[in-house]
């Protein structure tokens, strides 16, 4: 006699029940692995985001052009070649799909304002860097191509520089005097935070006018960084091989010499880390995952002895009708139930688990459905693959040996 579903699933959650400690003993093993998968693959969904935000907010079509740095014995060294405005008229010469070309001189300087100071990078640009760098202004004004020409003293702060000096609002620093490595400088901007990216971290920089710093604070004609807005992501191929035959030609390169310079595509940049990121994400899940193996063999274990314990029971089911599929799904039921409900439970403890991380220690993370299914996918998987050897052996037993068990 063939037992209905339902009541097959009664009988093993009442054995279940009988036995609630050990029962919630062998959970907790897969609740353990379930939240750790959960947990980390959240850590790791929330550096992918990070990093798409990151993407978004410098712009797919910016490209940067650095001097090429030149290698002796295996070493880097500082590059022999050298950027400069003529390479930047170069540029727009010859590149139609460049649409504005941003450069800049930068140097780690110390900044004084009242009785605070700080060392950041010092970046003399002209006044289209908010173009072409994709940043905006929270407070004041960006300098104009006239204070640029007049060489004026002022300057714009990234938002770090608030914190930096213990300053609370962007707009009560708007005309304040600071001094720039000894310099005298006026206050006449700030901007909104963006966040660090391929270029560095924008926020912890002092934008003063190119004219200014070349004869102020640099002393010299040699340009950090070339910064190209391309007119789309389309055209971005297009305008590296633009760029690279302008800069040669601005460099009178032969044919047989090497780049002297490097043009970055920073999406490129970013979407490596991107994929960094997920590498390293799968790592953790797999590192989490051995505990979900080590939570599946004690399933096995306990339903083992379960099987031992109740092999006088089993004879007393088959004599009275129960038949080996009634006894195999019966056991194999108690297993699946078990990695569920424990899966369930991880699932919860995974998402405050990454809620507190995101909280305590200021880390983003990103829980979506994708992962809770896999979780519950793996829970239920683990309870049949450990589950199937004590149910078979369970529904294999003589009845009538298994009526003779003490």
């Amino acid at each position: 006699m063939k037992l209905p579903l339902i009541e097959t699933l009664g009988i093993s959650i009442d054995a279940l029940r009988a036995n609630t400690m050990r029962s919630l003993l062998t959970m907790l093993g897969i609740v353990i692995g379930i939240a750790a998968v959960i947990t980390m693959v959240a850590l790791g969904n929330g550096a992918q985001n990070a990093i798409k935000d990151r993407i978004a907010r410098l712009g797919t079509t910016v490209l940067q052009i650095n001097p090429q740095r030149v290698q002796h014995g295996g070493v880097h060294t500082a590059s022999t070649t050298k950027l400069t405005t003529k390479d930047v008229e170069m540029i727009r010469e010859r590149s139609p799909n460049v649409v504005a070309v941003n450069w800049q001189q930068d140097r780690d300087l110390q900044v004084v304002c009242k009785n605070r100071n700080t060392n950041v990078q010092i970046t003399g640009t002209p006044p289209n860097f908010l173009e072409v760098r994709g940043f905006k202004l929270a407070n004041g004004r960006m300098f104009s191509a006239a204070d640029d020409n007049a060489r004026r003293k002022v300057a714009v702060f990234g938002s770090e520089l608030l914190r930096l000096l213990n300053v609370d609002d962007g707009e009560a620093l708007i005309g304040e005097q600071v001094r720039i490595a000894g310099r005298a400088f006026t206050v006449i901007g700030v901007l909104v935070p963006k966040g660090a990216s391929a270029g560095g971290d924008g926020d912890q920089q002092v934008l003063i006018p190119f004219q200014t710093g070349r004869s102020e604070i640099f002393g010299t004609d040699r340009l950090n960084d070339i910064w190209t807005l391309v007119s789309s992501e389309d055209s971005i191929t297009i305008a590296m091989a633009e760029i690279q035959a302008a800069l040669r030609r601005s460099h009178k390169l032969r044919p047989d010499r090497p780049d002297d310079f490097s043009i970055r595509n920073q999406a490129d940049i970013l979407e490596t880390m991107g994929e960094t990121a997920r590498t390293f994400t799968l790592l953790l899940a797999g590192i989490a995952a051995v505990s979900l193996l080590v939570g599946g063999i004690g399933v096995m274990n306990i339903m083992l002895v379960s099987v031992t314990e109740r092999t006088r029971e089993i004879g007393v089911r088959k004599a009275l009708g129960a038949t080996s599929k009634d006894i195999l799904f019966q056991f194999l039921a108690e297993a699946v139930i078990l990695c569920v409900l424990g899966g369930a439970l991880g699932v919860v403890v995974g998402m405050l688990g990454a809620m507190q991380l995101s909280s305590s220690m200021g880390w983003k993370t990103a829980v979506d459905a994708q992962s809770i299914v896999m979780a519950f996918t793996f829970a239920s998987a683990i309870g049949v693959i450990f589950g199937v050897w004590p149910a078979r052996r369970a529904s294999t037993l003589d009845p009538i040996e298994a009526l003779r068990h003490e």
